[in-house]
């Protein structure tokens, strides 16, 4: 079972960061499960994002982002 908390999010919906058991990771928003894979919304190059998909197997570690610190000027 997926439990995913993160006090970040993208209108609600969680930004991740998914470790794969190649040793390789990537984050962005976590879009849903279905049939045992992952949806990632992650980002590319300039204003071009996609939807990745990442079945269970594939994948070792998802944590949420933790919050932002107070920016000290």
């Amino acid at each position: 079972m997926l439990y995913i908390t993160s006090q970040n999010s993208h209108e609600g919906q969680p930004v991740v960061g998914v470790s794969l058991v190649n040793g390789q990771g990537t984050s962005g928003i976590l879009c849903g499960v279905s049939n045992g894979k992952l949806l990632v919304y992650e980002y590319l190059y300039q204003a071009q994002f996609a939807l990745k998909q990442y079945d269970f197997f594939m994948i070792s570690d998802v944590n949420g982002f933790p919050p932002c610190s107070p920016l000290v000027y």
